[in-house]
């Protein structure tokens, strides 16, 4: 009778300590961590203006800058599963406000003949390499004014997302 005692303790111990592992939450989105992400943008007028719904996840490291900033910051502490509407201000961590001056008259026959039109958007590189979206913003008799400033300058937006997962970095082992 104690064996059967012994044995139905063990299991009651045994059922609590699982029902305790099921229960808890997977790791949050914290800095370091890689994050799989769903999201769609949307723009003040509710318009979509990119989304990875029923593509492949957005894929990320937390605190990285890999992100926009205001987006980045509204992460932290979500779960897998969790969802979440996010409004990210120009300049509270968005593309920031559009800058006038950022604008750069170039030969038109730099430009290819197909994005010699008023709103095409371009990818400029710079002296080192880097790649940057630029829009023609005038076109004039022997030069295209270029508008430096990215398509989403001075815009609200607007995110639904979903965290698909988040991994924390594994620890070196010690020696």
């Amino acid at each position: 009778m104690t064996r059967t005692v012994k044995l139905a303790a063990a299991l009651v111990a045994l059922s609590a300590s699982t029902a305790f592992a099921q229960t808890q939450s997977p790791l949050p989105v914290q800095n370091g961590a890689t994050v799989s992400l769903e999201y769609t943008l949307k723009d003040e007028g509710g318009q979509v203006l990119d989304t990875n719904k029923g593509g492949n996840p957005l894929v990320f490291v937390q605190g990285q800058r890999q992100i926009i900033p205001g987006l980045e910051r509204e992460l932290v502490g979500m779960r897998p599963g969790e969802e979440k509407k996010v409004v990210v201000a120009p300049d509270d961590g968005g593309y920031g406000p559009v800058v006038p001056g950022a604008q750069q008259e170039v030969p038109k026959d730099a430009i290819p003949k197909e994005g010699l039109k008023v709103g095409t958007q371009l990818t400029a590189r710079s002296g080192s390499g880097e790649a940057r979206p630029v829009t023609v913003k005038e076109i004039k008799d022997s030069t295209v004014v270029l508008d430096f400033n990215h398509p989403l300058a001075g815009k609200t937006l607007f995110f639904d997302v979903k965290v698909l997962g988040v991994q924390t970095p594994k620890t070196p082992a010690k020696p």
